[in-house]
C-alpha cells in the first residue's frame, strides 16, 4: 500500500530543530480605530521585525528592521504611533550588555525616536534620551494622547527605588508622577491618571488609593501576603470602579468590585471558578466606557462576556473555529468592523485572524509556526490525583498522538518556581517534543503551586524534598496505576526547582524512575541564601524565603537533610546534569559542587555547561544540541523495551 501524506508524517516525527525555531509571527495588536494591526514578524535571517497592516487593504508594510537586534514588547500609543523595545536573541543572557531601551514610531514611517538608551554613554547624544535604568510600564489610554508611563529604577536589583514617570513619545519630556513611598506599581484610570499604587516594604504591602475629590493619596489596606489576607488591585474601569482580586473567606481568589466609599470588598463576585483562582484581565469598550467582558483562565483560557452581542460574536467564531481557543482583540472599539482573533489549542502554536463581523469572513494574517504540522502533535489533559494526605494534586496529561495510552515510557516534568502555576493548555515546544519521541509527560501542579488555591500553595511552604517531592512520586505512581506508565521506563526531569526534584526523586526513589534530566537545578538548598552573585532581592530573602523555603538557623537541620548534595552517593542512575555558566538564579556552582560529589560515586552522568546561557537556553543553537542529548539519554534509558 502506498503511503499517505498523513502517514508518512506520523511515521517521521519533526527534527528537534523545528520544535525551537523562532516564531514566524507574534504579538498582533490592533490599534485602537480597529483600522490597522501592529504585529512582529521573523525575516529570512531570523530578524524579528515590525510590521504594519492595512485592516481594510490588507496591505503589509514593514515599520521597523534592525541587522543585529530583534524588536520585542510593541504597543499602540494611539491611532499613529507605536513603542517598542528590542532584544538581541542571538547571544546569551551571560552575553548580554545593554538594556531593551524603548523607541517609538508613526505608522508611517515617520517621527522616529530614541526614548530610552541602551546602554550608558560617556556623554548624551541627545539630551531628553532617559538612561537604561528607565523602562516601559504602560500606555496613556486617553484618545490620541502621545504619552506612556515608565518606571526609573535606582539603587541595585536587588532592592531598588522606583520612581514613576509620564513620557511623551514625541517630545522625550517627563513628567514625575507622585505615588506614595515604596510603590512598586499601580493602576491608570481612562483619564490617564494613576489612581492606584501597591506598595512593598519588607513583608508588608499597602494598597492606595488617590481620590480623584481631594487628589490625595489614602491607604486602602495594609497586610502582609504571607500571614493574612489582602487583595491584589486589577483594574480600574472607565467609570472610575476599582476591581480586585480577593479570597474573602474562600480557598481561591475571585475577581470583586471594591467598595471605595465604605474601603471593603463587595459581596458579590463577578466571576469565581471552583479549584483555580482568578488570573486575568478585564475588557472594556471605550466607545461606551463600561467593561465588557472578562478573560481568565481554568485548565484553559475562556472570555466570559458581559454585553450579549459579543457573546453572541464569541459564539459566532467559536462555532467556525471549534478546535482552538479564540481569543477577541476588537470589542473595545464599538465602530469597528473588523476584530482580530488569536486561534490557538494545545497542539496549534497559534494563527492570527481578522474577522469581518459584516460578512462574517475571515482573512488569515499568519500562523506563529507554520512549520509545526497539527496532525503530529498530542493533545494534554488536565487530570487530577490524590497524594497520600489527601490533597487533590493537578496536573497536566500528554499522551503521544497514535499510541495506545497504555503502558507507555513516561517523563514526569517537574516545573520550576517552584510557587508558580507551572502548566498550561497551550502548545509547549518541549512537551510536544517528548510526546513526538513516543513518551507520555505528566506534569504535576505539586503543592506550593499558585494558582489552584491557597490550601495547595500554603501545603507547601517549607516542603522542598519533603511533601512537595513526595506529590511527584505519588502523580508517578498514579500513572502506573492508572496504565498509563510503564513501570520500567520512567524518567524524571525539570529545570530550576523542577531539576532540584529531579535530582531528591533519583535519590528518595531509586526504584521507581530510571534515569533523571536535571537543568539549572538547585543542589544545595543553603546556596539560595549564602550566594552573593545570585539576583534574589533581599527582602525575599529575609522574608519570603524562611517562611516558603526554611529558616538557615531554626530549620538548619531539615535544610541539610533535604539538599541533593549531602546525598549525591545515594543517586546511582543515569543523570544528565546541565547548567548556564551565567546563570544568577541559580549558580554554576550548584551543579559544579554535585558534579563533583556525584561522579565519585555514578560514572552514568552527563555533564553539559553552556557558558553563555543563563536560568534556561536561550539559543536556538542549545536548544537543539539539549534536547538532541536528551533525546539519545531517554532512547537508551526509557526507549527501548
Amino acid at each position: 500500500m502506498l503511503a499517505t501524506p498523513l502517514t508518512q508524517a506520523q511515521a517521521a516525527p519533526p527534527a528537534v530543530s523545528e520544535f525551537f525555531k523562532p516564531i514566524v509571527l507574534n504579538s498582533a495588536r490592533l490599534s485602537p480605530d480597529g483600522k490597522s494591526v501592529a504585529i512582529l514578524v521573523s525575516g529570512s535571517d531570523e530578524r524579528v521585525m515590525l510590521a504594519v497592516i492595512d485592516v481594510t487593504t490588507n496591505a503589509h508594510k514593514i515599520l521597523e528592521h534592525f541587522s543585529s537586534l530583534d524588536i520585542a514588547n510593541v504597543h499602540w500609543v494611539n491611532n499613529k504611533r507605536v513603542v517598542f523595545q528590542v532584544t538581541d536573541k542571538t547571544i546569551g543572557q551571560g552575553e548580554t550588555r545593554t538594556g531593551p531601551g524603548l523607541f517609538a514610531i508613526d505608522i508611517d514611517g515617520s517621527n522616529h525616536r530614541e526614548l530610552i538608551e541602551r546602554f550608558y554613554t560617556s556623554e548624551r547624544k541627545i539630551s531628553r534620551q532617559l538612561p537604561p535604568n528607565h523602562f516601559f510600564v504602560d500606555v496613556d489610554h486617553q484618545k490620541d494622547s502621545d504619552d506612556v508611563f515608565v518606571v526609573e529604577q535606582n539603587g541595585n536589583n536587588l532592592k531598588p527605588t522606583l520612581n514613576f514617570l509620564r513620557l511623551n513619545t514625541r517630545t522625550g519630556l517627563t513628567q514625575r508622577i507622585e505615588t506614595p513611598k515604596n510603590s512598586v506599581s499601580f493602576l491608570v484610570d481612562k483619564a490617564g491618571q494613576v489612581r492606584v499604587a501597591e506598595a512593598s516594604d519588607k513583608s508588608i504591602t499597602s494598597i492606595y488609593y488617590k481620590d480623584p475629590k481631594t487628589e490625595n493619596w489614602r491607604k486602602l489596606i495594609e497586610f502582609d501576603p504571607l500571614k493574612e489576607e489582602g487583595f491584589t488591585p486589577l483594574f480600574i474601569s472607565p467609570d472610575g470602579s476599582l476591581y480586585v482580586s480577593a479570597h474573602q473567606g474562600q480557598d481561591t481568589t475571585s475577581a470583586y468590585k471594591y467598595d471605595l466609599e465604605n474601603n471593603r470588598v463587595s459581596g458579590t463576585p463577578l466571576i469565581s471558578m471552583k479549584g483555580y483562582d482568578f488570573r486575568g484581565s478585564f475588557v472594556y469598550n471605550t466607545v461606551e466606557n463600561k467593561v465588557i467582558g472578562l478573560r481568565y483562565e481554568t485548565d484553559a483560557e475562556a472570555t466570559m462576556w458581559f454585553d450579549d452581542s459579543w457573546k453572541k460574536m464569541q459564539e459566532r467564531i467559536d462555532a467556525q473555529l471549534p478546535d482552538t481557543i479564540n481569543t477577541i482583540s476588537g470589542a473595545e472599539f464599538a465602530s469597528s468592523e473588523t476584530i482580530l482573533v488569536h486561534a490557538h489549542s494545545d497542539i496549534y502554536p497559534g494563527v492570527y485572524l481578522l474577522f469581518n463581523t459584516k460578512t462574517g469572513k475571515f482573512s488569515p494574517l499568519g500562523e506563529a509556526m507554520p512549520n509545526i504540522d497539527r496532525r503530529q502533535m498530542s493533545h494534554m489533559d488536565m487530570v487530577r490525583y490524590k497524594a497520600r494526605d489527601g490533597l487533590e494534586i493537578p496536573a497536566y496529561l500528554t499522551l503521544p498522538r497514535g499510541s495506545s495510552g497504555k503502558n507507555l515510557p513516561l517523563v514526569v516534568m517537574v516545573h520550576g518556581g517552584p510557587y508558580v502555576r507551572g502548566g498550561h493548555w497551550q502548545w509547549n515546544p518541549v512537551t510536544q517534543f517528548l510526546a513526538s519521541r513516543g513518551y507520555a509527560v505528566l506534569e504535576p501542579e505539586f503543592r506550593g503551586s499558585t494558582g489552584y488555591g491557597s490550601k495547595l500553595w500554603t501545603s507547601g511552604w517549607k516542603q522542598w524534598g519533603l511533601a512537595m517531592q513526595d506529590d511527584v512520586t505519588d502523580g508517578t505512581k498514579w500513572a502506573i496505576a492508572q496504565g498509563y506508565a510503564d513501570p520500567k521506563r520512567i524518567c524524571i526531569a525539570g529545570a530550576s526547582y523542577g531539576g532540584y526534584a529531579t535530582l531528591m526523586g533519583l535519590i528518595k526513589e531509586p526504584d521507581l524512575y530510571q534515569c533523571g534530566i536535571s537543568w539549572v537545578g538547585v543542589s544545595d538548598i543553603n546556596l539560595l541564601y549564602d550566594v552573593t552573585w545570585s539576583d534574589t532581592s533581599d527582602d525575599y530573602a529575609k522574608y519570603g524565603m524562611p517562611t516558603l523555603i526554611g529558616d538557615q538557623v531554626k530549620d538548619a537541620a531539615q535544610l541539610k537533610a533535604t539538599s541533593p548534595i549531602e546525598q549525591a552517593s545515594r543517586l546511582k542512575k543515569p543523570l544528565i546534569l546541565a547548567y548556564g555558566g551565567s546563570d544568577v538564579r541559580v549558580p554554576v556552582v550548584h551543579g559544579t559542587k554535585f558534579y563533583n560529589a556525584v561522579k565519585a560515586h555514578n560514572p552514568n552522568v552527563e555533564w553539559i555547561v553552556y557558558g553563555e546561557e543563563g536560568h534556561g537556553w536561550r539559543l536556538k543553537k542549545n536548544n537543539i544540541d539539549f534536547w538532541t542529548r536528551v533525546e539519545k539519554f531517554l532512547d537508551q534509558n526509557i526507549g527501548k523495551k
